[in-house]
Protein backbone atom coordinates (compact mmCIF):
# COMPACT_ATOMS: atom_id res chain seq x y z
CA UNK A 1 0.00 0.00 0.00
CA UNK A 2 1.65 3.25 0.42
CA UNK A 3 5.42 3.38 -0.25
CA UNK A 4 7.45 0.11 -0.03
CA UNK A 5 9.46 -0.62 2.36
CA UNK A 6 12.77 -2.81 2.62
CA UNK A 7 13.56 -5.32 5.21
CA UNK A 8 11.58 -6.58 8.72
CA UNK A 9 10.42 -5.70 13.89
CA UNK A 10 9.28 -7.56 12.88
CA UNK A 11 10.02 -9.60 14.63
CA UNK A 12 9.36 -7.83 13.98
CA UNK A 13 8.79 -7.40 9.76
CA UNK A 14 7.98 -6.62 5.10
CA UNK A 15 10.43 -4.28 4.13
CA UNK A 16 11.00 -0.65 5.41
CA UNK A 17 13.97 0.41 5.49
CA UNK A 18 14.74 0.57 9.47
CA UNK A 19 13.14 -2.28 12.04
CA UNK A 20 10.71 -1.25 14.85
CA UNK A 21 10.66 2.43 14.55
CA UNK A 22 7.46 3.77 16.56
CA UNK A 23 6.34 7.00 15.39
CA UNK A 24 5.32 8.77 18.47
CA UNK A 25 3.65 11.36 16.22
CA UNK A 26 1.17 9.09 14.94
CA UNK A 27 1.89 5.76 16.62
CA UNK A 28 3.25 4.15 13.73
CA UNK A 29 6.18 1.51 13.81
CA UNK A 30 8.74 2.87 11.13
CA UNK A 31 8.26 0.19 7.82
CA UNK A 32 7.14 -2.81 5.99
CA UNK A 33 8.69 -6.43 7.46
CA UNK A 34 9.47 -5.13 10.36
CA UNK A 35 11.11 -6.84 13.38
CA UNK A 36 9.48 -6.20 16.76
CA UNK A 37 11.70 -4.35 19.03
CA UNK A 38 15.14 -3.66 16.97
CA UNK A 39 15.82 0.05 17.39
CA UNK A 40 17.33 1.88 14.46
CA UNK A 41 18.98 5.01 15.88
CA UNK A 42 18.47 7.43 12.68
CA UNK A 43 16.15 9.31 10.56
CA UNK A 44 13.09 7.98 9.51
CA UNK A 45 12.73 4.49 8.11
CA UNK A 46 12.29 4.84 4.36
CA UNK A 47 9.83 2.80 2.12
CA UNK A 48 9.51 2.99 -1.45
CA UNK A 49 6.47 3.79 -3.28
CA UNK A 50 4.24 6.60 -2.96
CA UNK A 51 4.86 8.69 0.23
CA UNK A 52 6.23 7.56 3.52
CA UNK A 53 4.07 6.97 6.12
CA UNK A 54 4.31 9.96 7.62
CA UNK A 55 6.39 13.53 7.74
CA UNK A 56 6.26 13.61 11.10
CA UNK A 57 10.09 12.46 12.93
CA UNK A 58 10.03 8.97 13.94
CA UNK A 59 11.23 8.45 17.92
CA UNK A 60 12.48 5.06 18.82
CA UNK A 61 10.77 3.14 21.65
CA UNK A 62 14.15 0.78 22.21
CA UNK A 63 12.30 -1.22 24.55
CA UNK A 64 8.69 -2.03 24.06
CA UNK A 65 6.63 -4.84 24.83
CA UNK A 66 4.37 -4.58 21.35
CA UNK A 67 6.45 -4.91 19.16
CA UNK A 68 5.96 -3.85 16.45
CA UNK A 69 5.95 -2.50 14.13
CA UNK A 70 4.68 -1.30 11.17
CA UNK A 71 5.86 0.48 8.25
CA UNK A 72 5.13 2.34 5.21
CA UNK A 73 4.34 1.68 1.95
CA UNK A 74 1.47 2.03 0.66
CA UNK A 75 2.61 -0.82 2.28
CA UNK A 76 2.48 -3.21 5.35
CA UNK A 77 3.63 -4.25 8.78
CA UNK A 78 2.73 -7.01 9.84
CA UNK A 79 2.38 -9.13 13.23
CA UNK A 80 0.53 -11.80 14.63
CA UNK A 81 -2.98 -13.02 14.78
CA UNK A 82 -4.86 -13.67 17.37
CA UNK A 83 -8.27 -14.70 16.04
CA UNK A 84 -11.03 -13.82 19.29
CA UNK A 85 -14.37 -16.36 18.40
CA UNK A 86 -16.49 -14.25 20.72
CA UNK A 87 -19.76 -13.02 18.58
CA UNK A 88 -21.62 -10.24 19.63
CA UNK A 89 -21.07 -6.66 20.30
CA UNK A 90 -19.28 -5.28 23.83
CA UNK A 91 -17.51 -2.27 24.91
CA UNK A 92 -14.31 -2.34 27.30
CA UNK A 93 -14.64 -3.42 30.73
CA UNK A 94 -13.82 -1.12 33.73
CA UNK A 95 -10.59 -2.07 34.39
CA UNK A 96 -9.55 -0.70 30.92
CA UNK A 97 -11.58 2.44 31.40
CA UNK A 98 -11.29 5.33 29.57
CA UNK A 99 -8.03 6.66 28.22
CA UNK A 100 -7.30 10.02 27.14
CA UNK A 101 -10.95 10.68 28.31
CA UNK A 102 -12.46 8.74 25.54
CA UNK A 103 -15.04 6.08 25.95
CA UNK A 104 -14.45 2.24 25.43
CA UNK A 105 -14.12 1.11 22.43
CA UNK A 106 -16.94 -0.85 20.48
CA UNK A 107 -15.79 -4.19 19.48
CA UNK A 108 -18.36 -6.45 17.05
CA UNK A 109 -17.94 -9.57 15.45
CA UNK A 110 -20.32 -9.17 12.52
CA UNK A 111 -22.08 -12.07 10.84
CA UNK A 112 -19.57 -13.31 8.84
CA UNK A 113 -16.76 -12.94 11.08
CA UNK A 114 -15.16 -10.30 10.63
CA UNK A 115 -14.20 -8.15 13.67
CA UNK A 116 -15.49 -4.59 13.93
CA UNK A 117 -13.53 -2.30 16.44
CA UNK A 118 -15.07 1.76 16.28
CA UNK A 119 -13.02 4.07 18.85
CA UNK A 120 -15.15 8.02 19.30
CA UNK A 121 -12.72 10.30 19.28
CA UNK A 122 -14.63 13.51 19.56
CA UNK A 123 -12.20 15.74 19.53
CA UNK A 124 -10.01 14.91 16.83
CA UNK A 125 -10.56 16.16 12.67
CA UNK A 126 -9.29 13.55 11.18
CA UNK A 127 -10.52 9.91 10.87
CA UNK A 128 -8.06 6.57 11.19
CA UNK A 129 -9.18 3.58 9.40
CA UNK A 130 -6.85 0.21 9.30
CA UNK A 131 -7.45 -3.28 7.76
CA UNK A 132 -5.76 -6.26 9.66
CA UNK A 133 -5.33 -9.37 8.33
CA UNK A 134 -3.76 -12.40 9.98
CA UNK A 135 -1.48 -13.14 7.20
CA UNK A 136 2.40 -12.52 7.24
CA UNK A 137 5.86 -14.10 6.45
CA UNK A 138 4.91 -16.89 9.17
CA UNK A 139 2.46 -18.36 7.01
CA UNK A 140 4.06 -18.74 4.16
CA UNK A 141 5.10 -22.02 2.55
CA UNK A 142 8.23 -22.94 0.32
CA UNK A 143 7.42 -21.45 -3.22
CA UNK A 144 5.36 -18.66 -1.74
CA UNK A 145 8.23 -16.86 0.69
CA UNK A 146 7.51 -13.21 0.41
CA UNK A 147 4.25 -13.40 -1.00
CA UNK A 148 2.57 -11.71 2.28
CA UNK A 149 4.50 -8.33 1.76
CA UNK A 150 4.15 -8.66 -2.35
CA UNK A 151 0.53 -9.01 -2.13
CA UNK A 152 0.23 -6.16 -0.12
CA UNK A 153 1.85 -4.00 -2.84
CA UNK A 154 -0.46 -5.07 -5.20
CA UNK A 155 -3.82 -3.84 -3.15
CA UNK A 156 -2.59 -0.46 -4.05
CA UNK A 157 -2.62 -0.98 -8.02
CA UNK A 158 -5.78 -1.30 -8.25
CA UNK A 159 -9.68 -3.00 -8.16
CA UNK A 160 -12.63 -3.99 -10.77
CA UNK A 161 -13.61 -1.01 -10.28
CA UNK A 162 -10.79 1.41 -9.40
CA UNK A 163 -7.65 2.04 -11.71
CA UNK A 164 -4.11 2.46 -10.88
CA UNK A 165 -3.45 5.64 -9.16
CA UNK A 166 -7.21 5.85 -6.95
CA UNK A 167 -4.85 6.09 -4.31
CA UNK A 168 -4.10 9.77 -5.63
CA UNK A 169 -7.59 10.23 -6.77
CA UNK A 170 -9.44 9.30 -3.44
CA UNK A 171 -7.36 9.50 -0.81
CA UNK A 172 -4.23 12.19 -1.32
CA UNK A 173 -6.89 14.63 -3.33
CA UNK A 174 -8.53 15.34 -0.13
CA UNK A 175 -5.61 15.31 2.28
CA UNK A 176 -5.48 12.01 3.54
CA UNK A 177 -2.76 9.34 2.79
CA UNK A 178 -2.39 5.83 3.43
CA UNK A 179 0.01 3.15 3.51
CA UNK A 180 0.22 -0.58 5.25
CA UNK A 181 2.64 -2.86 6.59
CA UNK A 182 3.80 -6.50 6.60
CA UNK A 183 5.46 -8.16 9.24
CA UNK A 184 5.49 -12.18 10.41
CA UNK A 185 2.35 -12.00 12.07
CA UNK A 186 -0.06 -9.56 10.40
CA UNK A 187 -0.53 -7.67 7.35
CA UNK A 188 -2.21 -4.01 7.91
CA UNK A 189 -3.46 -1.41 6.01
CA UNK A 190 -4.38 2.31 6.45
CA UNK A 191 -6.46 5.50 5.48
CA UNK A 192 -6.27 8.57 7.36
CA UNK A 193 -9.04 11.08 6.03
CA UNK A 194 -10.98 14.10 7.10
CA UNK A 195 -13.70 13.09 9.42
CA UNK A 196 -16.36 13.69 6.44
CA UNK A 197 -14.84 10.89 4.47
CA UNK A 198 -15.05 7.92 7.04
CA UNK A 199 -17.80 6.47 5.19
CA UNK A 200 -16.29 6.78 1.66
CA UNK A 201 -12.92 5.57 3.28
CA UNK A 202 -14.41 2.24 4.57
CA UNK A 203 -15.73 1.44 1.10
CA UNK A 204 -12.74 1.84 -0.44
CA UNK A 205 -10.77 0.40 2.14
CA UNK A 206 -12.56 -2.85 1.49
CA UNK A 207 -12.37 -2.80 -2.51
CA UNK A 208 -8.68 -2.65 -1.93
CA UNK A 209 -8.72 -5.50 0.12
CA UNK A 210 -11.56 -7.33 -1.57
CA UNK A 211 -11.50 -6.88 -5.27
CA UNK A 212 -8.15 -6.23 -6.18
CA UNK A 213 -7.09 -7.49 -9.73
CA UNK A 214 -3.50 -8.03 -9.41
CA UNK A 215 -2.99 -6.59 -12.82
CA UNK A 216 0.18 -8.32 -14.55
CA UNK A 217 1.57 -5.22 -15.92
CA UNK A 218 2.00 -3.94 -12.41
CA UNK A 219 2.93 -6.88 -10.94
CA UNK A 220 5.94 -7.14 -13.14
CA UNK A 221 6.62 -3.61 -12.06
CA UNK A 222 5.96 -4.13 -8.80
CA UNK A 223 8.31 -6.94 -8.26
CA UNK A 224 10.94 -5.01 -9.13
CA UNK A 225 10.40 -2.11 -6.26
CA UNK A 226 10.26 -5.46 -4.11
CA UNK A 227 13.86 -6.16 -5.24
CA UNK A 228 14.86 -2.55 -4.59
CA UNK A 229 13.58 -2.78 -1.30
CA UNK A 230 15.68 -6.41 -0.46
CA UNK A 231 19.04 -3.80 -2.06
CA UNK A 232 18.02 -1.09 -0.03
CA UNK A 233 17.23 -3.66 3.12
CA UNK A 234 20.73 -5.04 2.90
CA UNK A 235 22.17 -1.96 2.49
CA UNK A 236 21.53 -0.25 5.86
CA UNK A 237 23.58 -1.86 8.23
CA UNK A 238 20.87 -1.45 11.20
CA UNK A 239 17.81 -3.56 9.24
CA UNK A 240 19.80 -6.02 8.04
CA UNK A 241 21.87 -6.57 11.57
CA UNK A 242 17.79 -7.09 12.69
CA UNK A 243 17.20 -9.29 9.94
CA UNK A 244 20.19 -11.58 10.60
CA UNK A 245 19.93 -11.59 14.40
CA UNK A 246 16.26 -13.11 14.43
CA UNK A 247 17.58 -15.44 11.42
CA UNK A 248 20.34 -16.30 13.82
CA UNK A 249 17.96 -16.62 16.80
CA UNK A 250 14.81 -18.62 15.48
CA UNK A 251 16.93 -21.05 13.31
CA UNK A 252 14.62 -23.42 11.70
CA UNK A 253 11.41 -21.62 12.56
CA UNK A 254 9.13 -19.24 10.43
CA UNK A 255 10.06 -16.14 12.33
CA UNK A 256 13.74 -16.75 11.68
CA UNK A 257 12.51 -16.29 7.56
CA UNK A 258 13.00 -12.61 6.23
CA UNK A 259 9.75 -11.07 5.47
CA UNK A 260 10.68 -9.89 2.31
CA UNK A 261 10.98 -13.57 1.48
CA UNK A 262 13.30 -15.38 -1.16
CA UNK A 263 13.89 -13.84 -4.32
CA UNK A 264 13.34 -17.36 -6.52
CA UNK A 265 9.87 -17.31 -5.44
CA UNK A 266 9.15 -13.70 -6.15
CA UNK A 267 10.35 -13.70 -9.61
CA UNK A 268 8.55 -17.41 -10.21
CA UNK A 269 5.31 -15.31 -8.41
CA UNK A 270 2.23 -14.94 -11.01
CA UNK A 271 -0.93 -12.86 -11.18
CA UNK A 272 -2.80 -17.02 -10.71
CA UNK A 273 -0.40 -18.26 -7.86
CA UNK A 274 0.22 -14.79 -5.87
CA UNK A 275 -4.14 -13.94 -6.23
CA UNK A 276 -4.32 -17.40 -5.22
CA UNK A 277 -2.37 -16.52 -1.67
CA UNK A 278 -4.25 -13.57 -1.33
CA UNK A 279 -7.43 -14.98 -1.95
CA UNK A 280 -6.43 -18.18 0.82
CA UNK A 281 -6.11 -15.01 3.40
CA UNK A 282 -8.45 -12.22 2.95
CA UNK A 283 -11.24 -13.73 4.46
CA UNK A 284 -13.79 -12.34 6.91
CA UNK A 285 -12.40 -14.56 9.77
CA UNK A 286 -9.11 -13.22 9.19
CA UNK A 287 -9.63 -9.54 9.06
CA UNK A 288 -10.06 -6.69 11.46
CA UNK A 289 -11.50 -3.02 10.60
CA UNK A 290 -10.42 -0.58 13.13
CA UNK A 291 -11.97 2.81 12.89
CA UNK A 292 -11.40 5.63 14.97
CA UNK A 293 -12.41 9.60 15.24
CA UNK A 294 -15.14 11.70 15.56
CA UNK A 295 -17.42 9.55 13.83
CA UNK A 296 -20.84 8.09 14.54
CA UNK A 297 -20.91 4.88 15.89
CA UNK A 298 -24.11 3.20 14.05
CA UNK A 299 -23.13 4.57 10.81
CA UNK A 300 -19.59 3.27 10.27
CA UNK A 301 -21.47 -0.23 11.50
CA UNK A 302 -24.06 0.29 8.82
CA UNK A 303 -20.89 1.30 6.26
CA UNK A 304 -19.51 -1.90 7.16
CA UNK A 305 -22.01 -4.22 6.83
CA UNK A 306 -22.87 -2.74 3.45
CA UNK A 307 -18.77 -2.95 2.82
CA UNK A 308 -17.91 -6.55 3.98
CA UNK A 309 -20.86 -8.27 5.37
CA UNK A 310 -22.03 -9.71 1.84
CA UNK A 311 -18.42 -11.44 1.67
CA UNK A 312 -19.59 -15.08 2.62
CA UNK A 313 -17.98 -16.49 6.13
CA UNK A 314 -15.10 -18.95 5.35
CA UNK A 315 -14.13 -21.71 7.31
CA UNK A 316 -10.47 -20.63 7.31
CA UNK A 317 -8.16 -21.38 10.59
CA UNK A 318 -4.86 -20.05 11.10
CA UNK A 319 -2.30 -23.22 11.38
CA UNK A 320 -0.51 -23.30 14.54
CA UNK A 321 2.82 -21.66 15.09
CA UNK A 322 5.73 -24.23 16.15
CA UNK A 323 7.48 -23.36 19.59
CA UNK A 324 10.61 -21.98 19.05
CA UNK A 325 13.68 -24.49 19.98
CA UNK A 326 15.67 -23.65 22.66
CA UNK A 327 19.42 -24.23 22.39
CA UNK A 328 22.34 -24.81 24.24
CA UNK A 329 25.40 -22.15 24.55
CA UNK A 330 26.07 -18.99 21.94
CA UNK A 331 25.20 -19.17 18.13
CA UNK A 332 28.06 -17.32 16.66
CA UNK A 333 27.68 -15.80 13.16
CA UNK A 334 30.37 -12.68 11.75
CA UNK A 335 29.42 -11.23 8.59
CA UNK A 336 32.02 -8.88 6.96
CA UNK A 337 30.09 -5.20 5.39
CA UNK A 338 31.87 -2.36 3.57
CA UNK A 339 31.09 0.30 7.01
CA UNK A 340 33.60 1.24 9.31
CA UNK A 341 32.51 0.54 12.50
CA UNK A 342 31.72 -2.56 13.99
CA UNK A 343 27.92 -3.93 14.57
CA UNK A 344 27.42 -5.90 17.62
CA UNK A 345 23.98 -8.03 18.28
CA UNK A 346 22.82 -10.23 21.25
CA UNK A 347 19.58 -11.89 21.64
CA UNK A 348 17.77 -14.25 23.50
CA UNK A 349 14.51 -15.89 23.58
CA UNK A 350 11.99 -14.60 25.70
CA UNK A 351 8.36 -14.20 26.06
CA UNK A 352 5.47 -13.95 23.28
CA UNK A 353 2.54 -11.20 23.46
CA UNK A 354 0.41 -11.62 26.38
CA UNK A 355 2.69 -13.36 28.77
CA UNK A 356 2.73 -13.42 32.34
CA UNK A 357 6.01 -12.10 31.96
CA UNK A 358 5.12 -9.53 29.58
CA UNK A 359 5.49 -6.96 31.67
CA UNK A 360 8.41 -7.58 33.67
CA UNK A 361 10.61 -8.43 30.45
CA UNK A 362 9.56 -4.69 29.61
CA UNK A 363 10.37 -2.82 32.32
CA UNK A 364 13.93 -5.08 32.49
CA UNK A 365 14.55 -3.71 28.90
CA UNK A 366 14.25 -0.18 29.99
CA UNK A 367 16.46 -0.53 33.15
CA UNK A 368 19.21 -2.42 31.04
CA UNK A 369 18.99 -0.49 27.75
CA UNK A 370 16.29 2.07 27.01
CA UNK A 371 17.73 5.40 27.97
CA UNK A 372 20.86 7.51 28.07
CA UNK A 373 20.78 6.49 31.83
CA UNK A 374 19.87 3.10 31.40
CA UNK A 375 22.97 0.54 32.96
CA UNK A 376 24.47 -0.32 29.55
CA UNK A 377 24.44 2.62 28.43
CA UNK A 378 26.45 4.57 31.21
CA UNK A 379 28.46 1.44 32.07
CA UNK A 380 29.50 1.15 28.82
CA UNK A 381 29.38 4.37 26.87
CA UNK A 382 29.72 7.03 29.21
CA UNK A 383 31.97 5.44 31.88
CA UNK A 384 34.12 3.20 29.90
CA UNK A 385 33.74 4.82 26.29
CA UNK A 386 33.78 1.21 25.13
CA UNK A 387 30.45 1.94 21.90
CA UNK A 388 29.18 4.63 20.33
CA UNK A 389 25.52 3.63 21.36
CA UNK A 390 23.95 0.85 23.19
CA UNK A 391 20.41 -0.43 23.35
CA UNK A 392 18.49 -2.68 24.70
CA UNK A 393 15.38 -4.26 22.82
CA UNK A 394 12.41 -6.62 23.64
CA UNK A 395 10.30 -7.91 20.91
CA UNK A 396 6.53 -9.55 21.70
CA UNK A 397 5.54 -11.67 18.59
CA UNK A 398 2.30 -13.80 18.92
CA UNK A 399 4.28 -16.98 19.32
CA UNK A 400 7.58 -16.11 20.77
CA UNK A 401 9.54 -13.34 21.77
CA UNK A 402 13.36 -11.63 21.57
CA UNK A 403 15.28 -10.02 24.30
CA UNK A 404 18.09 -8.13 22.59
CA UNK A 405 20.98 -5.33 22.73
CA UNK A 406 22.24 -4.05 19.53
CA UNK A 407 25.55 -1.43 20.10
CA UNK A 408 27.61 0.01 17.89
CA UNK A 409 31.54 -0.21 18.54
CA UNK A 410 35.44 -0.17 17.10
CA UNK A 411 35.80 -3.57 15.96
CA UNK A 412 39.10 -3.72 18.85
CA UNK A 413 36.22 -3.39 21.41
CA UNK A 414 34.07 -6.36 20.48
CA UNK A 415 35.61 -8.71 23.25
CA UNK A 416 35.34 -6.05 26.15
CA UNK A 417 31.88 -5.22 24.99
CA UNK A 418 30.72 -7.95 25.23
CA UNK A 419 32.00 -9.23 28.49
CA UNK A 420 30.65 -5.51 29.70
CA UNK A 421 27.06 -6.30 28.47
CA UNK A 422 27.17 -9.65 30.03
CA UNK A 423 28.74 -8.19 33.65
CA UNK A 424 26.27 -5.73 33.92
CA UNK A 425 23.34 -8.94 32.72
CA UNK A 426 24.96 -10.78 35.56
CA UNK A 427 24.52 -7.90 38.28
CA UNK A 428 20.93 -7.96 37.79
CA UNK A 429 20.40 -11.64 37.88
CA UNK A 430 22.13 -12.04 41.27
CA UNK A 431 21.54 -8.19 42.94
CA UNK A 432 18.31 -7.18 40.98
CA UNK A 433 17.49 -3.30 40.49
CA UNK A 434 17.04 -0.60 42.76
CA UNK A 435 14.16 0.98 43.68
CA UNK A 436 14.62 4.49 41.67
CA UNK A 437 15.45 2.21 38.54
CA UNK A 438 12.49 0.64 38.83
CA UNK A 439 10.54 3.42 39.13
CA UNK A 440 11.99 5.30 36.25
CA UNK A 441 11.30 2.06 34.11
CA UNK A 442 7.81 2.00 34.83
CA UNK A 443 7.26 5.63 33.87
CA UNK A 444 9.08 5.48 30.55
CA UNK A 445 7.45 2.28 29.53
CA UNK A 446 3.98 4.24 30.51
CA UNK A 447 4.94 7.30 28.93
CA UNK A 448 5.82 5.40 25.81
CA UNK A 449 2.47 4.11 25.51
CA UNK A 450 0.54 6.52 26.41
CA UNK A 451 2.16 9.40 24.01
CA UNK A 452 2.16 6.56 21.08
CA UNK A 453 -1.82 6.96 21.66
CA UNK A 454 -3.10 10.14 22.06
CA UNK A 455 -3.44 10.08 18.21
CA UNK A 456 -6.45 8.51 16.27
CA UNK A 457 -3.59 6.76 14.23
CA UNK A 458 -1.84 6.28 17.50
CA UNK A 459 -5.26 3.89 18.64
CA UNK A 460 -5.88 2.68 15.65
CA UNK A 461 -2.60 0.86 15.18
CA UNK A 462 -2.80 -0.18 18.63
CA UNK A 463 -6.30 -1.57 18.88
CA UNK A 464 -5.90 -3.60 15.47
CA UNK A 465 -2.66 -5.36 16.25
CA UNK A 466 -3.61 -6.02 19.61
CA UNK A 467 -7.02 -7.60 18.07
CA UNK A 468 -4.74 -9.46 15.46
CA UNK A 469 -1.68 -10.47 17.08
CA UNK A 470 -2.87 -10.37 21.17
CA UNK A 471 -6.29 -9.34 22.71
CA UNK A 472 -7.88 -6.00 22.86
CA UNK A 473 -8.28 -5.53 26.56
CA UNK A 474 -5.71 -6.66 27.54
CA UNK A 475 -3.65 -3.92 25.55
CA UNK A 476 -5.88 -1.90 27.28
CA UNK A 477 -4.96 -2.58 30.48
CA UNK A 478 -1.26 -3.34 30.38
CA UNK A 479 -0.41 -0.21 31.68
CA UNK A 480 -1.58 -1.46 34.80
CA UNK A 481 0.13 -4.72 34.58
CA UNK A 482 3.28 -2.60 34.37
CA UNK A 483 2.32 -0.94 37.40
CA UNK A 484 2.43 -3.62 39.53
CA UNK A 485 6.22 -4.94 38.74
CA UNK A 486 8.39 -5.48 41.33
CA UNK A 487 11.65 -5.73 42.04
CA UNK A 488 11.64 -9.83 42.36
CA UNK A 489 9.61 -9.32 38.94
CA UNK A 490 12.41 -8.41 37.21
CA UNK A 491 14.81 -10.13 38.41
CA UNK A 492 13.31 -13.27 38.27
CA UNK A 493 12.94 -12.51 34.42
CA UNK A 494 16.32 -12.05 34.16
CA UNK A 495 17.29 -15.35 35.15
CA UNK A 496 14.85 -16.47 33.55
CA UNK A 497 15.89 -15.24 30.17
CA UNK A 498 18.89 -13.90 30.15
CA UNK A 499 20.86 -17.13 30.13
CA UNK A 500 24.23 -18.55 29.05
CA UNK A 501 22.11 -19.82 25.91
CA UNK A 502 21.79 -16.28 23.13
CA UNK A 503 22.47 -15.69 19.60
CA UNK A 504 25.53 -13.51 19.06
CA UNK A 505 25.60 -11.95 15.71
CA UNK A 506 28.75 -9.29 14.41
CA UNK A 507 29.13 -7.05 11.82
CA UNK A 508 32.95 -6.93 11.01
CA UNK A 509 34.50 -4.00 8.72
CA UNK A 510 35.89 -6.15 5.42
CA UNK A 511 39.16 -6.61 4.91
CA UNK A 512 40.95 -3.88 2.79
CA UNK A 513 42.45 -4.92 -0.20
CA UNK A 514 46.35 -3.72 -1.26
Amino acid sequence: MQSRCHWEQDTSITICINLLWISIASGYGAHEGVLPGIPAVEGSTICLGRDSLEASPIALIPWSAMTPTPSRRRGVCALAIVLLTTAGCSTGTASAALSHGLPAPIREVLPNGMRLIIQEHRAASTVAIHLWTGVGGRDESVGERGFSHFAEHMLFKGTATRPRGFVETEVESVGGRTNAGTSNDYTFYYLLLPAARALPGIALIADMVLNSVFDPTELTREREVVFEEVRLNEDNPRSSLGRQLYGLLYQEHPYGRPVLGDAADLRAATQETLRGYYARYYVPNNMTLVVVGPVDPAAVRAAALEAFGTRPAASYARSPLPVPGRFEGVRDRAVERPERQTQLGLAWLGPPLGHADMAAVDVLGHILGGSRSSRLNQALRERARLVSSISGWYGALQGAGAIGITAQLEGRDADAVERAILAEIERVRSEGVTPDELTRAITASEAEREFSRETVEGLALAYGRAETTWNLEEERAYVDRVRKVTRAEVQAAARRYLTASYARLTFVPRARTP
